[in-house]
């Protein structure tokens, strides 16, 4: 189906909610249409989802400005649905028009990334990822379909990011993207990753949790000790390659925070409502504990109005998503699949994509627990970059969200292709909490400010 030219003068909001465009993309001249999406078979029963939006600028053409290509955690949470409707998408979950939508200064690619989340789907339980390498070399056969079907985006710059588990995702993809840029395979732009409240090194969150709540009055002494113990028994699983025990024992860890602060939320500490306070869920495991993990750090992300969304006026506006798949509905297995490798760290590769040159973001929210900027802190201090010492020593600057204002939003400190940014007032997940100041942040990333 082609549009005529004159449907472009019908308002933005009108043309999402209309839906105009579903699948089988390759065909369609490059500016047809605000959003496309569709499906990219990455393996034997294996099939992911993803959704582009065109850049909504009035000043600047989408060749312009770059395409942020943006990950969520879990592994199981979705981009399509939580990054896009309650974070940077053009609309909100209440269909209503974001003011600080990041669709205003670049285009905007959401892919449900492992297969199994979101709109994505296996037909069978053994093609569920497992791994790291087989999260990357899934996402390098969506990106290769995708940059071949929609060539004028093949010189746009194209950014990587992401949040929690998806930071730890978005490190193995950019280093597998480089590899693939430099033997041929794809043609892209590839300009840099943003790591947001990022899942690079488990072990330095869970250690980092005590101390962080102790400076925030959130846990007394003998709190303090007991966070403090279980965190070493993490440590020492880790330590030994126990990482399915390693799994097992932060879960622990979580309890014990929760019993020490009074349901203190993991996702912003001044918030005293948790994700969990109000969630119920029928699945069910073989392991309790994989109950309590998946409940806290992937349901939430799929939660009941969300999900009623994704599977009622958006599956319908899409047209494409399979009878017997709905948005959500392999997340659990999504999880399971990937508990062994949940705690394994990630620094080393960061430690390559810096020395091959890439340029890596990592941000932080003030008020976020679970990937505490403490632990961030901590991780980045470990990293083996030549030029780590002479990142440390320079004094972080202030960021203000416009010329005139005296209140401090954030904090940045950047050398060469390293750059730390420290998001004030903001907890996990940053563009909910200080939208302004995320919108922002990625303007600065991307060269815009």
């Amino acid at each position: 189906m082609e549009l005529a030219p004159r449907l472009f003068l019908v308002p933005v909001l009108l043309l999402l909610l209309l839906g105009f465009r579903t699948g089988a993309i390759c065909d369609l001249p490059p500016d047809e249409g605000k959003e496309v999406w569709d499906y990219v078979t990455v393996r034997k029963d294996a099939h992911m989802f993803w959704w582009l939006y065109y850049t909504t600028s009035p000043c600047k053409n989408y060749s312009e400005l770059p395409l942020v290509m943006w990950l969520q955690g879990g592994p199981g949470g979705s981009s399509t649905g939580f990054g896009n409707f309650e974070e940077i998408g053009p609309l909100d979950s209440d269909l209503k028009p974001r003011r600080t939508t990041w669709l205003q200064s670049a285009s905007l690619l959401f892919v449900d990334n492992p297969v199994g989340t979101g709109f994505s789907y296996v037909e069978d339980d053994g093609a569920y990822a497992k791994n790291l390498a087989t999260v990357a070399s899934d996402m390098m056969a969506l990106l290769e379909s995708f940059f071949n079907c929609r060539q004028e985006f093949q010189t746009v710059p194209f950014y990587i990011f992401s949040e929690s588990y998806g930071g730890k995702m978005a490190a193995g993809i950019a280093l597998e993207l480089h590899k693939a840029i430099q033997q041929g395979t794809i043609k892209c732009n590839f300009s840099g990753v943003a790591l947001g409240d990022s899942w690079i090194s488990p072990i330095d969150a869970v250690l980092s949790w005590g101390p962080y709540l102790y400076s925030m009055s959130l846990l007394d002494d003998q709190g303090l000790a007991e966070v403090s113990e279980v965190a070493e028994q993490v440590l020492d699983a880790i330590d030994k390659g126990h990482y399915k025990e390693a799994t097992q024992l932060w879960g622990k860890a979580e309890i014990v925070v929760e019993q020490n602060t009074d349901g203190v939320n993991f996702y912003n500490i001044l918030t005293k409502n948790s994700p969990m306070s109000a969630m119920k869920s029928s699945l069910e495991f073989t392991q309790s504990h994989l109950v309590h993990l998946y409940q806290r750090h992937v349901r939430h992300l799929n939660r009941d109005d969300l999900y009623q969304l994704m599977n009622g006026p958006i599956r319908t506006k899409l047209k494409i998503i399979p009878k017997n798949c709905s948005w959500g509905g392999q997340a659990d297995s999504v999880f399971l699949n990937m508990e062994e490798d949940f705690m394994k760290p990630a620094i080393s590769i960061v430690d390559e994509l810096l020395d091959a040159g890439i340029n890596v973001t990592v941000y932080n929210g003030q008020l976020d627990l679970i990937v505490d900027t403490m632990g961030q802190e901590a991780w980045v201090r470990k990293l083996k970059w030549a030029e780590l010492p002479k990142f440390s020593q320079l004094k972080w600057k202030p960021l203000y969200l416009d010329p005139v204002s005296s209140e401090t939003s954030a904090f940045v400190k950047s050398y060469k292709n390293l750059a730390f940014y420290w998001i004030l007032k903001a907890g996990h997940m940053v563009p909910s909490d200080q939208g302004d100041m995320a919108l922002k942040m990625m303007k600065l990333v991307t060269g815009q400010e």
